[in-house]
């Protein structure tokens, strides 16, 4: 099979976006690029199954002054759990997985886990009330959280073992994961977590594959993502786009994964390298509810029940879940019109890396964005401002 939708670059004008506003939208980014708050960036707009608007602006190593292109190769981060959780859901429309199916049938270091209560200075470790399910590593309720996020009993513990390290193997990291107690009960609430990267290694117990030749062969392949993987081989190395050396707002030196580095670790939740064009490829082929030309990777009811809000009454206490949305599977999902401070029609889903990449699709307008930065500590004023002056551009 070959994907063969080219998704052409035409007039923005052909596609209902208002040239003017798509010449504002680079005109802002310009402006924050010139004022030094973000090196520069790739901006990717798509409507009616063709691209609107495909431009670099600023530079691609600003340590080495060298121009960005919209070649570049970006860092996307938590970008890539949208594409380990399509992945997962192909296992299940394989038959080869269940929603259902405890994380334990596939991993079974997760069996019994307890989950640490903390009242006042004292933990408490009590039992898990209901098992963890692949649904819920889908949708961040299995109970797991991020080092980052806090300073929680559990939360140190992630950062003591060092749990987001690239140098220990998938099998390694998810042993020493399910050796600690759980943040909260499964199930009870949604808590963004290291769950997609538990995801990524019970993807390779169901599939007998890493999680690299696993995607390439089921996703990365078959799509034409071709600069797509876990880490940038040496013949495209001068395409990487890099952070400042020092945040813009504080001076502390950016931290930022290494893409030339081969990693131990292949992290479902958080370790792929992309380009907007490849990227635009897999939100076209979601858009088209699951097929890109003649390669069909999910059934469309798969790709409407993923993008579906799959939390209910379930409560989150995270402000990284922006108000009036709920969650799918690997998606954040607009359930109101209003309520958020960004634009968007209901049905809406979404998600960004901590680098600075951030992505939307928008079945109602049949309209997808991408922005590509890597300004870590700017990603959401940044975030905030292509939303907008993307939904500007809509004048049909």
């Amino acid at each position: 099979m070959n994907a063969h939708q080219t998704l052409s670059l035409v007039d923005p004008a052909d596609l209902g976006l208002c040239p003017d506003r798509t010449q504002r939208l680079l005109q802002v980014l310009q402006g924050e690029v010139d004022r030094g708050y973000i090196p520069g960036a790739v901006v990717l707009l798509a409507r009616h199954g063709q691209i609107g608007l495909h431009q670099a602006i600023g530079q691609l190593d600003p340590g080495a002054s060298l121009p960005m292109t919209t070649d570049a190769v970006f860092r996307i981060y938590s970008m890539t759990k949208p594409v380990v959780s399509v992945a997962a859901m192909m296992l299940v429309e394989q038959g080869r997985l269940l929603l259902t199916d405890p994380v334990a049938k596939y991993l079974p270091a997760f069996a019994n886990p307890s989950v640490a209560v903390e009242r006042g200075t004292q933990v408490a470790l009590e039992p898990a009330a209901q098992p963890a399910t692949v649904q819920d590593l889908l949708r961040h309720t299995a109970g797991l959280t991020y080092e980052f996020l806090g300073s929680a009993h559990v939360q140190r513990l992630y950062a003591k073992a060092q749990i987001g390290s690239r140098a220990r193997s998938n099998a390694a990291f998810s042993e020493t994961l399910a050796a600690m107690p759980l943040f909260h009960q499964p199930g009870s609430q949604w808590a963004y977590s290291r769950a997609t990267d538990v995801l990524g290694c019970l993807l390779e117990a169901v599939s007998g594959q890493t999680l690299s030749e696993h995607l390439a062969q089921t996703i990365f392949t078959p799509l034409g993502m071709k600069d797509t993987a876990f880490s940038v081989p040496e013949a495209d190395h001068a395409r990487i786009a890099e952070p400042f050396a020092h945040d813009p707002d504080g001076g502390i030196p950016m931290r930022v994964l290494d893409p030339r580095e081969v990693p131990a670790m292949q992290a479902g939740g958080g370790g792929l390298m992309s380009t907007t064009h490849d990227y635009a490829r897999f939100l076209q082929c979601l858009l088209n509810r699951g097929q890109l030309g003649d390669v069909r990777l999910l059934g469309s009811h798969t790709v409407d029940f993923m993008t579906a809000d799959h939390l209910g009454n379930i409560p989150s206490h995270d402000s990284l879940l922006p108000s009036g949305h709920g969650f799918g599977l690997g998606f954040a999902v607009r359930i109101h019109a209003g309520v958020s401070a960004m634009p968007g029609s209901v049905g809406t889903y979404h998600w960004g890396g901590i680098a600075g990449t951030t992505f939307f699709v928008d079945p109602a307008e049949d309209f997808f964005g991408i922005l590509m930065t890597q300004a870590p500590n700017q990603r959401d004023h940044v975030r905030n401002l292509f939303r907008n002056l993307a939904y500007a551009t809509l004048i049909d």
